[in-house]
């Protein structure tokens, strides 16, 4: 490797409208580490610490946290993926948060008025923010009560643009990655099922503020109508079941809030 395959700090911090202080920051919390180091002990760079630092980048301006971006990349969640997909969806998305905050707006118009939202408007603002399809909705309102689906609502349209990133491309890259280890035989013990579970479930405390009742309900809904609820219409019900046992069992046993 030739000296200009390499960036010191300070080139690097230049290059990107960083402060130096932020790159020792992040080497430090192991979000940005240099593959290198000089005899002296300097940080250098490498091309791949660039495309690392390139999807830090991406991924904060979606608005997550350093700490979520950590656990995207270190699970293996590709962040070309989400990028080719705004790219291609940006007119999409436009129209989306527009149907989003004309319902909004109807939402807020009858709690003005002193009147409670009815189950089908909290269920197309939820429709509206990305979760499910129409399916999906008549899925959650079985296994959850217009107050719950309410606070589901409201939560995940409090998270932001990150709740598209986080709903459409982590979440069901983590069950994908889970149903590799299941179908390869791996124990759900094993601390990379268990790594996979842990972050599952922040992401539901997340959507769910930690509401054991209304995370039950989702889990519900996912385990007796798991195609509508995953968009797929041709999801084998079996097969996301027995999924679901397996996160179970990997669970068992943890800390992690389930």
């Amino acid at each position: 490797m030739t000296p200009s395959d390499t960036w010191k700090v300070g080139q690097l911090a230049t290059a990107s409208g960083l402060t130096v202080r932020t790159l020792h920051y992040w080497d430090t919390i192991g979000l940005l580490s240099p593959s290198r180091r000089t005899a002296g002990g300097h940080r250098e760079y490498t091309e791949a610490d660039l495309g690392r630092l390139y999807q830090v980048l991406a991924l904060r301006d979606l608005g997550l946290s350093l700490e979520t971006i950590a656990v995207c990349l270190d699970t293996g969640v590709d962040p070309t993926r989400l990028i080719q997909h705004h790219l291609t969806g940006v007119e999409a998305s436009l129209a989306a948060l527009d149907t989003l905050r004309q319902r909004l707006l109807r939402l807020a118009s009858e709690l003005a008025a002193g009147r409670a939202p009815t189950a089908g408007q909290l269920l197309d603002a939820l429709q509206a923010i990305g979760g499910t399809g129409p399916d999906g909705d008549e899925a959650l309102r079985r296994h959850l009560d217009p107050d719950q689906l309410n606070v589901l609502a409201t939560r995940t349209a409090a998270i932001g643009p990150a709740a598209h990133y986080l709903l459409e491309v982590e979440w069901p890259e983590l069950y994908r990655r889970a149903d590799r280890l299941r179908t390869a035989g791996t124990p759900p013990t094993d601390p990379k099922v268990r790594k996979l579970v842990a972050r599952m479930d922040e992401l539901s405390t997340l959507f769910t503020g930690g509401d054991a009742a209304l995370s039950a309900g989702v889990r519900k809904a996912w385990h007796d109508a798991p195609a509508a609820m995953s968009g797929e219409a041709t999801a084998p019900a079996d097969d996301w079941r027995d999924l679901a046992d397996y996160l179970d069992r990997a669970r068992q046993n943890t800390t992690h809030p389930t």
